[in-house]
């Protein structure tokens, strides 16, 4: 099969597992502190380029089972999610599905794991489920990982920042921190 004839592949041959990536990363924070920050939902649009607005339901929190709401933005559209959580196991994973546990169609996941003076930070996205909402050929979906692969890379780099300024004394932080 050549590349581009794989590219065009049919929607209904592609498989959802092919479409998924890790990354990892060190920040200046103890485990604890840095499950405290990804499990609240309410930050992420402090870090992501593509979040905002996210926020626990009434009464909910970083716990299996809770669900919380949030708006992205991708190439000018903008609309917003339902997700749930489905692994709260502090300070060394967290992780939640777009869609819920039932009908998800993504899956985002940090694992938290204690090295040095800091955490090893690893964050996951895995598509779970073929959806055309997300694209209808290989081309679409690679594009679309290739996507939030690079919303990924900024989104530790800002975490990374965030904790590094969080550590100055009040008085030589910035105002928007």
């Amino acid at each position: 099969m050549s590349a581009t004839t794989r590219r065009l592949e049919p929607f209904e041959a592609l498989a959802a597992s092919e479409f998924a990536f890790t990354r990892r990363a060190w920040v200046d924070a103890a485990p604890d502190r840095v499950y405290e920050l990804v499990s609240d939902v309410s930050a992420i649009g402090r870090w992501s380029p593509n979040a905002s607005d996210v926020a626990y339901d009434h009464g909910a929190g970083p716990s299996v089972g809770a669900w919380f709401s949030g708006r992205n933005r991708k190439d000018g559209r903008e609309w917003t999610t339902r997700s749930q959580v489905v692994r709260a196991d502090p300070p060394t994973a967290f992780c939640f599905v777009v869609g819920g546990r039932e009908n998800g169609i993504v899956q985002w996941g940090w694992t938290l794991r204690p090295q040095g003076d800091g955490t090893l930070v690893q964050q996951s996205w895995q598509l779970l489920r073929l959806d055309p909402v997300l694209g209808t050929t290989r081309a679409d979906l690679d594009a679309l990982r290739r996507y939030m692969e690079d919303s990924v890379e900024t989104t530790r780099a800002s975490l990374a920042q965030w904790i590094a300024a969080d550590r100055r004394p009040p008085e030589s932080r910035n105002v928007r921190d």
